[in-house]
């Protein structure tokens, strides 16, 4: 935020309050959206934060499949949440907190305990006011100490789940002065056969925000292409604002140009207006140009990626891919991700490794995929093929380490084979006693002391480092003698963990019991990451975009 001498802006106006809603169909980048906002506010001087609001009835996200919601997000706290806090944190430069996303069963939970302490003194506990009013109380809380705070509703509106939320924002524009509250709502336009762009979906979903008392500030349509002036005037008629008000928001190839994209229709300016602010920003001159100077970088040329796992899914890895991203702005390459089913490695890696550049195996749970990943693990030992291995794959290369040098037969983590003769990976002693799932594993960020004279310490740069963790298992402290005087050293620790491994004989050969994808932001890459991408660069070099090699391995990213 500019300070007293550089604006006008009072901070005892109040928060700012940018509530983005979807219509049409669900994945159409609201998340996106309302980060490349926030990051455009930021830009021009503003403290932004987020909010998330995930209608569904789990308290957080970490007993949810990949397949059903991505990835889940780990935070600096230990929350277990949705994947688009990731972007948040990554757009915005922050670290956010458990606060920042509302659930259902956080929300309804919480009430629930209240009633039962006799908190409501008889009354009858309804969703009005009890529930809306918990919704609002944490919204306000998340936004404490911020000058705007953007808050997207998860799902569509017309969603029964989503019904309270909705009423818990029209109750919010109610008791808030309207300078201080911006309603973003995004759609879909699709276009006919005959190639026009059509906004009946657009005016049915704004129809449908309108019946529950909420009024669009902002319409962003996500389309193709640009959005016509014909369309955009179309649209304002009947949707009943400006035009000026209605932006687009076209596919891109990079979810990073998105803010660049949103900024050259004016989005920044016409919420800075809105809100009262225009005067009190940074002035053109004066905003950081940082963001567009990363994202927009020349490639010289490209490395291809393997990432061995068991979810054939890109936002199950979202954080992974995005962390190879940032690697690449570092060092000027593009990263192309080669997605192997870690299933079809069990029995050899059938020639599915012999082209790439470097190998990733990510973290995971269950006994599905396990041999691929140890497979994969082999090959990049055998071959000094660069290697990262994260969480599970950290443990798997113990796992492989153990079996294939130390002659340790049938060794294997206890989670994936409980009558392992060498379970030279088991479950973490203070998770003898728990029963319940949700929220019980060792989460959160948790300091490792990095080894003096090895990779960890050259690619940090310090002797400590603090990650973020979300497991159960961990090395078996009864086979720390084992590896005494290998080549395969445990050059990061915790106490009598072991959270960094690497092998001192491979050109890049690195495991982390942490998440370091995490914490990985355009302009900050993780050091792991970094280190890979590096390595594969000095092993193999680039692909130039002449030699053959195909640059469009993954789908077209869109948002």
């Amino acid at each position: 935020m500019p300070t007293e001498s550089d604006t006008h802006y009072d901070p005892s106006l109040g928060n700012k309050f940018i509530f983005v809603t979807g219509g049409v169909m669900s994945g159409l980048g609201k998340g996106i959206t309302a980060a490349s906002t926030g990051r455009l506010l930021k830009n021009a001087g503003f403290d932004v934060t987020a909010v998330k609001i995930d209608p569904y009835l789990n308290v957080d996200a970490g007993t949810m499949n990949p397949y059903q919601h991505g990835e889940v997000y780990v935070l600096e706290d230990g929350g277990e949440v949705d994947l688009d806090l990731g972007n948040y944190e990554r757009f915005l430069d922050i670290d956010m907190t458990s606060d920042h996303n509302i659930t259902t069963g956080k929300t309804y939970q919480h009430v629930i305990e209240k009633e039962r302490a006799g908190d409501y003194l008889g009354k009858t506990v309804q969703i009005i006011p009890h529930i809306t009013d918990d919704i609002k109380r944490r919204i306000r809380e998340a936004a404490e100490g911020t000058d705007v705070c953007i808050i997207e509703v998860g799902g569509t509106v017309g969603d029964i789940e989503g019904m309270p939320y909705l009423e818990a924002l029209r109750q919010f524009a109610h008791e808030e002065p309207a300078e201080n509250v911006l309603f973003t709502h995004v759609t879909l336009v699709p276009y006919s056969k005959n190639g026009e762009q059509k906004t009946k979906p657009t005016q049915h979903s704004v129809k449908e925000v309108r019946s529950i008392g909420l009024q669009p500030d902002v319409i962003v349509g996500r389309c193709d292409d640009r959005l016509d002036r014909q369309t955009k005037e179309k649209i304002a008629l009947f949707c009943d604002i400006p035009t000026e008000a209605v932006f687009s928001n076209p596919d891109v190839d990079d979810v990073y140009q998105v803010p660049l994209m949103v900024e050259e229709e004016g989005l920044d300016q016409y919420v800075l207006e809105h809100f009262g602010l225009a005067d009190d920003a940074l002035p053109e001159g004066e905003r950081t140009n940082d963001w567009r100077e990363i994202v927009t970088t020349d490639k010289t040329g490209t490395v291809d990626i393997a990432l061995v796992g068991k979810y054939d899914l890109e936002d199950a890895y979202m954080s992974i891919h995005e962390s190879l991203k940032h690697a690449g702005f570092e060092v000027g390459i593009d990263v192309d991700v080669h997605w192997v089913a870690a299933d079809d490695l069990s029995n050899g890696h059938d020639g599915q490794l012999e082209s790439v550049d470097g190998i990733i195996v990510p973290g995971g749970f269950g006994m599905r995929g396990s041999e691929g990943k140890i497979e994969a693990v082999r090959y990049a030992r055998e071959n000094d093929i660069p290697f990262l291995g994260l969480c599970l794959g950290f443990q798997m290369a113990v796992v492989e380490y153990a079996r294939n040098v130390l002659g340790l037969d049938g060794a294997h983590s206890a989670e994936m084979d409980e009558d392992t003769p060498h379970p030279v990976i088991d479950i973490l002693p203070e998770q003898y006693e728990v029963d319940d799932m949700g929220g019980t594993m060792r989460l959160g960020e948790h300091t490792t002391v990095i080894e003096p004279q090895t990779l960890a310490y050259d690619l940090y740069g310090d002797t400590s480092c603090s990650e973020r963790h979300r497991h159960r298992f961990e090395v078996n402290p009864g086979y720390f003698d084992r590896f005494e005087d290998e080549p395969l050293v445990f050059s990061g620790t915790a106490g009598n963990r072991m959270e960094i491994l690497e092998l001192e004989t491979h050109p890049f050969f690195l495991g982390t019991q942490f998440h370091p994808e995490y914490t990985s932001r355009p302009g900050q890459p993780s050091p792991p990451f970094l280190g890979l991408v590096e390595a594969v660069l000095e092993h193999s070099g680039a692909h130039s975009a002449t030699d053959g090699t195909d640059a469009d391995t993954e789908t077209e990213v869109t948002h």
